[in-house]
C-alpha cells in the first residue's frame, strides 16, 4: 500500500509520494470498494451566513478538525476512552494497541475513500486518530443508550458520566454541544470503523456487537430526528455499518433512496428551466430583432458589462464591504423603483432591471400564502408522521381543504441538524432536493410570530425552544437559503393545490381586486388631484381680479315688470 507521508517538505519527497501511489501491482484490486464519498466540505454558499452551525464547537471527530486548537482540550478524553477500551477488553482478550491498529490498517483506502478533502495524514496516524475518536464515540453512545434505558443511570461509572445529561434534565449544556457535533457534516468518521474497535473488543459475539452498534445508534437517531417517526425507525434487523456515518444515516431514514429514486423523478435545476428562462417573451429566433448599428448595439454591450460588473460586486455582500454594496444597490434601484410608478414604461423599465440587477433571496422564495393567510382562507393543518418522501406526508386533501405535514421537533439542535442534513443533501444527494425544499415550504408558510403560534396550536410544531414562537420564526426564515433550487414533483404539487385553492377564494378575490384597482392607483389619484387643485387655486386667484362672469354670463340685466 502506498505510504502517506505527513509532510512533503520538497519536490523529491512529492515525486516519491507520486510514484508511490500511482504505482500498479499485477492482479491488485481496488480495495476502496467502490465506496462513493460521503463526507464533504459545506458548501460556501451554506457555510457563510451560518458558520457555527458546520463547525464543531467541543469536539472534533475525524480528520477534518483535526487538532484545532480550541477543540484540543477534548483530546484528554478521546486518551481516557481508547485506555479504558484497551484496558477492559482487548488486555482481557491478550490483545494490544498495536493489534488494533493493524487490523485497521488494511482498511485504510476504505475510510480514506469517504472523505472529499485529501487527507496529508499517514497510514498509522490514521489509524490512532479513528481508534480514539472510535473509543469515544462508542463510550458517549454507551452511555447515552444506559441512560436512556435507566434514568437514574446507577450503573454508570464512566469518567465521562458528567459530559452525558443521564437525566435528561436539559442542565448539561456538554451533552447538548456534542450531539451537534456528532452530526455535523464535517465531523463524521465511518461507521464501520464502530464496528470493527466493537468486534476487536468482543471478538467471540460478532453478532451481538453489531445489535449493540445497532441498538445505540438508534437511540441516538430517535433522540435527535425533528421529526417525529413513529415505527419508521430500524431496530436489530438493521445493520447500521452498512450507512457511511451517522449524518447519512439520519438523511437515508427522513428520505429513503428506494422511495426517492421510485416516487419522484428529478429534473436537473440547470437544464429545463435555463432553457424557458433565455426567452421569458416566449420569441423564437426568427423573432430576434438584431441591433442596429447605431445606439442598439452599444447600449446591450454597456448592459451586458454592467450586468458582469454588479455579479462581481454582489459577491462583496458578505464581507466586510456589505454596508457598502447596500447601500450602492439602494442607490441604483431607488430611481429605476420610481420610474416603474409612471404609466406605460413599468414594464420596460421593469424588464430592464431585473436582466441587470437579481431579485435577492428573499425574493426568490417559493410563492405560497402564510399560515395566517392560508387559516383566515379556510385552511386546516394536520400533523403527520413518516418519512418526508411518503405520498401522505406532506399533502393537501381539497375536499376538505387540509394541509397535512409533518410534526417537527423545534430544540437546541434542531437548527443544526436540519442545516447539516440540507448540506449534505446538497452535496451528495444525485435526486430532487427533498428535505431542502422542505425548508423551502416552512420558509414560505412561516413569515411572523403568529404563524408558528398557529402551527403549534395544531400540532404541527412542537416547540421547545426558550423565546417559543420568535425564536422559531427566526430559524425558519433563516434557513431559506439554498445552494440550487430543484424540481420536487410531488411537494410541488402539493404548493400548485394549495395555491390554486386560496387562490380561488372570493375573499382572496376581493382583496385583489382592491390592492390592484384601487390601492396600487392611489399615486395615479393623488397625482390627478394635486393637479385639480393646482387648477381650481389658479381659477380662483384669476377669477378674484377679472370679472370672470361677464365672460361666461355676460351682462346680468335685472327686468322690472311694467305696472
Amino acid at each position: 500500500m502506498a505510504a502517506y507521508p505527513v509532510v512533503l517538505d520538497d519536490e523529491t519527497q512529492w515525486v516519491e509520494h507520486i510514484r508511490q501511489s500511482l504505482q500498479v501491482v499485477p492482479g491488485e484490486e481496488e480495495d476502496d470498494g467502490g465506496i462513493p464519498v460521503s463526507v464533504f466540505d459545506v458548501p460556501k454558499q451554506l457555510h457563510v451566513h451560518k458558520p457555527e452551525a458546520y463547525a464543531p464547537q467541543f469536539i472534533a471527530l475525524g480528520p477534518y478538525h483535526h487538532r484545532r486548537p480550541d477543540l484540543y482540550g477534548m483530546e484528554r478524553y478521546k486518551i481516557d476512552a481508547a485506555r479504558r477500551a484497551l484496558k477492559r477488553r482487548l488486555c482481557a482478550a491478550g490483545r494490544s494497541l498495536d493489534d488494533l491498529v493493524h487490523e485497521l490498517k488494511p482498511h485504510e483506502r476504505l475510510v480514506r475513500a469517504h472523505y472529499h478533502r485529501y487527507l496529508d495524514l499517514s497510514g498509522e496516524a490514521l489509524s490512532l486518530m479513528m481508534i480514539m475518536d472510535g473509543a469515544f464515540l462508542l463510550e458517549f453512545l454507551m452511555i447515552n443508550h444506559h441512560a436512556a434505558a435507566m434514568p437514574e443511570a446507577e450503573g454508570v461509572t464512566s469518567r465521562m458520566a458528567h459530559l452525558v445529561d443521564l437525566g435528561r434534565t436539559g442542565r448539561k449544556s456538554a451533552h447538548s454541544l456534542i450531539l451537534c457535533d456528532m452530526l455535523m457534516l464535517e465531523n463524521q468518521i465511518p461507521l464501520f470503523v464502530l464496528g470493527e474497535i466493537l468486534k476487536a473488543q468482543c471478538p467471540s459475539t460478532i453478532d451481538e456487537s453489531s445489535t449493540l452498534l445497532t441498538t445505540m445508534v438508534t437511540g441516538l437517531m430517535k433522540e435527535l430526528c425533528p421529526f417525529k417517526m413513529d415505527g419508521n425507525f430500524p431496530e436489530t434487523s438493521c445493520d447500521v455499518t452498512k450507512h457511511a456515518h451517522l449524518l447519512e444515516l439520519l438523511y437515508h431514514l427522513l428520505v429513503p433512496s428506494d422511495s426517492k429514486n421510485s416516487a419522484l423523478a428529478w429534473s436537473s435545476p440547470g437544464h429545463a428551466e435555463d432553457i424557458e428562462e433565455q426567452r421569458p417573451d416566449g420569441g423564437g429566433q426568427g423573432q430576434e430583432e438584431k441591433p442596429s448599428a447605431g445606439t442598439g448595439g452599444s447600449s446591450e454591450h454597456v448592459m451586458r458589462l454592467f450586468a458582469v460588473m454588479w455579479s462581481i460586486a454582489s459577491r462583496l455582500k458578505a464581507g466586510r464591504l456589505g454596508d457598502v454594496m447596500k447601500s450602492i444597490e439602494l442607490a441604483v434601484k431607488l430611481p429605476w423603483k420610481m420610474l416603474t410608478g409612471i404609466p406605460g414604461i413599468s414594464a420596460a423599465v421593469k424588464h430592464h432591471v431585473e436582466s441587470v440587477i437579481p431579485a435577492d433571496a428573499s425574493e426568490q422564495e417559493i410563492t405560497i400564502p402564510s399560515v395566517s393567510e392560508l387559516v383566515s382562507s379556510g385552511v386546516k393543518f394536520a400533523p403527520t408522521n413518516g418519512n418526508l418522501s411518503s405520498v401522505s406526508t406532506i399533502a393537501f386533501d381539497r375536499k376538505t381543504a387540509t394541509l397535512h405535514l409533518p410534526v417537527v421537533t423545534l430544540d437546541c439542535n434542531t437548527e443544526v441538524v436540519l442545516r447539516n442534513l440540507v448540506a449534505y443533501e446538497s452535496s451528495a444527494a444525485s435526486g430532487p432536493l427533498v428535505l431542502t425544499r422542505y425548508t423551502e415550504l416552512m420558509n414560505g408558510i412561516i413569515d411572523t410570530d403568529d404563524d408558528v403560534a398557529l402551527l403549534r396550536k395544531r400540532g404541527v410544531v412542537l416547540n421547545r425552544l426558550k423565546k417559543k414562537d420568535s425564536e422559531a420564526s427566526k430559524l425558519w426564515n433563516g434557513m431559506s437559503r439554498s445552494v440550487q433550487h430543484s424540481k420536487v414533483p410531488t411537494l410541488d404539487k402539493v404548493i400548485e393545490d394549495v395555491n390554486r385553492y386560496y387562490d380561488g377564494r372570493w375573499r382572496v378575490k376581493t382583496k385583489r381586486f382592491m390592492r390592484k384597482y384601487v390601492l396600487s392607483s392611489w399615486k395615479m389619484l393623488t397625482f390627478l388631484a394635486t393637479i385639480s387643485m393646482l387648477l381650481l387655486t389658479t381659477f380662483q386667484a384669476f377669477c378674484s381680479v377679472y370679472t370672470c362672469s361677464r365672460w361666461w354670463f355676460g351682462d346680468v340685466v335685472t327686468v322690472m315688470p311694467a305696472e
